[in-house]
């Protein structure tokens, strides 16, 4: 017996699964080709290494984060810290500040992924240049000089009460009203006055 039904061009039908294939691949890498060329507002001053999350939660500690809390991370990354405050500390909301935004992306998509991001935030600014009067905590993981450099901001600024934090860095003349040693690292407490 005759098979009847017509024949499929087999060359029609591996075209179709090439062009499948193609939009796939598209697809998946468009998000990464974004990433790689958004370009920072300006020139970074430090790189991007993020905060262990021992220290993380050491600092938020330190900190005595919780509910009423506005917690913003200045040269925020990935989002950890805000996004550990809010979901593990109840802080009321959490702010990141990073020049590059790819990063803010990249904290925005984790903030989702974590189903913070309704509490959440990530501000593609300089941190010089950054409106963050409204934080009851403060966390920085910068280089000495930049640390030293943004404190006369952090002190005219920042309402009497609130707390900053820093990984490894302290502030020059500035003495902390606490600190502790996280896997060698130091991390410093200091209450604006």
């Amino acid at each position: 017996m005759r098979n009847t039904r017509p024949r499929r061009d087999s060359s029609v039908s591996v075209a179709w699964r090439f062009v499948a294939l193609v939009c796939a691949v598209a697809a998946v890498s468009a998000p990464v080709r974004a990433r790689q060329s958004a370009a920072p507002l300006r020139e970074p001053d430090v790189i991007y290494l993020p905060t262990p999350n021992e220290a993380v939660t050491a600092m938020l500690k330190l900190a005595n984060v919780g509910p009423g809390d506005v917690v913003y991370d200045l040269g925020s990354g990935d989002g950890r810290i805000v996004i550990e405050a809010v979901k593990h500390f109840a802080a009321a909301r959490g702010v990141g500040i990073d020049l590059d935004s790819a990063l803010v992306r990249e904290a925005t998509d984790n903030a989702e992924r974590a189903r913070v991001a309704d509490r959440v935030q990530f501000l593609n600014q300089d941190l010089f240049e950054a409106d963050f009067r409204e934080a009851t905590v403060v966390a920085v993981y910068l280089l000495p000089w930049l640390n030293r450099q943004l404190m006369p901001k952090l002190k005219a600024e920042l309402k009497p009460g609130t707390r900053v934090i820093s990984y490894r860095f302290d502030m020059g003349n500035w003495k902390p009203d606490q600190s502790l040693t996280v896997n060698g690292q130091m991390i410093y407490l200091w209450r604006i006055p």
